[in-house]
C-alpha cells in the first residue's frame, strides 16, 4: 500500500464532551394545582371536613329547639417512602470523557423523577377511593364520573363536567380555580374539533402556537401524560384547587462514595409522600376513547 493511503489511519473522531439527557418530563406540573401542606412529621396526616345545613322556618312562639346534627369527616393520607439510587464505578471515570456524577448529570435525572412522582402521588389521590378515620373507603361516585360513551373527548363531555362543579357549587363564583388534566392524544383531539377551535373558545393565539395549556372553556387546561389507560380507553381528571393536598416527610438527594462496593459514587434521592382527596365533589374522571395503546403505564388501582 502507499504511503499516501494511510492518511485515513490518522483520521480522529470528535467525541461528543455534553450529556444530552432523553425527552422526558422534567418538572412537576401538578403541585401547583392543589394544596402543599408542606413538611408532614408522622407516618400519616388528615383532612376535616364539616357538612351543611339549611334555615327552618320558625313557626309558634316559645316552641322547642330542634336540633340538626351536622356530618363530620377525617380524610387521612398515609406517608410512604421513596428512594432511587445510581451507581459509577471509580475505575469507569478515567474511561469516560464526561463525568456525569461531577457534571449533575445523575442528579438531575433523579430530581426529575421525583418530580414525576409527586405528580403520580396526586393524580391517584384524585382518581383512587380515600381512606376516612371511622375506616369508611370512599369512591368516585358515578355522578362524579363521565363515563366512555365510544368518542374520545368532545365539546359535550367538556361541558358536562362544567355542569357538574357548578352544580356542586365548586367553581368560578365559589372562588375556585378549575384544572383539567390532558395528554397527547386529547390534543389531537381537541385542535381536531372544529367546534372547539373556534375562536369563541379559543384566541388566535392558541390556536396559532397549537398550545392549549391556558384557561379556556372554565378550565384551566394542564399537560399530563401518565394518565389511566385500559385498552383503548383513558381516564383523566378535571378538580378545582381544594380537591387534593399533598405533604412531605422528606426530599434529600445525596452523592457519596460508598466504601463497600470499591468506592463507588453513589448518587441517590429518597423522599416520603402523601396525598389525599379532601371531598368527592370537588373531582370529576373523564374517560375518553384514544388510540389503541399497549402501554398501560399507570392502570386503574
Amino acid at each position: 500500500m502507499a504511503a499516501h493511503d494511510t492518511i485515513d489511519q490518522a483520521f480522529v473522531t470528535a467525541w461528543d464532551q455534553a450529556l444530552m439527557h432523553k425527552a422526558q418530563q422534567t418538572v412537576s406540573r401538578l403541585m401547583a394545582t392543589i394544596t402543599d401542606k408542606g413538611t408532614i412529621e408522622g407516618e400519616s396526616f388528615t383532612h376535616n371536613t364539616v357538612g351543611t345545613t339549611e334555615m327552618d322556618e320558625k313557626v309558634g312562639r316559645l316552641g322547642d329547639t330542634v336540633w340538626s346534627d351536622i356530618e363530620h369527616g377525617t380524610a387521612i393520607a398515609d406517608m410512604k417512602d421513596y428512594f432511587k439510587a445510581v451507581p459509577l464505578d471509580r475505575a469507569d471515570i478515567p474511561k469516560m470523557k464526561i463525568n456525569p456524577v461531577a457534571g449533575g448529570d445523575y442528579m438531575q435525572i433523579l430530581l426529575s423523577a421525583r418530580n414525576r412522582l409527586v405528580d403520580r402521588v396526586i393524580f391517584d389521590a384524585l382518581l383512587n377511593p380515600q381512606r376516612y378515620k371511622d375506616g369508611s373507603v370512599i369512591q368516585l361516585p358515578n355522578t362524579q364520573k363521565v363515563l366512555n360513551s365510544g368518542v374520545g373527548l368532545t365539546k359535550a363531555k367538556i361541558i358536562q363536567v362544567k355542569s357538574i362543579f357548578r352544580g356542586n357549587e365548586l367553581d368560578e363564583h365559589n372562588g375556585e380555580d378549575l384544572y383539567f388534566l390532558y395528554n397527547s392524544d386529547m390534543l389531537q383531539q381537541i385542535l381536531g374539533d372544529t367546534t372547539l377551535t373556534s375562536a369563541d373558545f379559543m384566541s388566535v393565539k392558541m390556536l396559532q402556537e397549537g398550545d392549549v395549556s391556558k384557561k379556556w372553556l372554565g378550565f384551566n387546561w394542564v399537560p399530563y401524560n401518565n394518565l389511566r389507560f385500559a385498552g383503548n380507553i383513558a381516564t383523566t381528571a378535571a378538580y378545582c384547587r381544594s380537591a387534593a393536598k399533598i405533604g412531605r416527610g422528606y426530599e434529600e438527594g445525596d452523592v457519596a462514595r460508598r466504601p463497600d462496593k470499591q468506592n463507588a459514587w453513589q448518587v441517590s434521592m429518597a423522599a416520603s409522600y402523601g396525598a389525599l382527596r379532601t371531598e368527592e365533589k370537588r373531582v370529576v374522571s373523564v374517560d375518553f376513547r384514544t388510540k389503541p395503546t399497549d402501554n398501560l403505564k399507570n392502570p386503574q388501582v
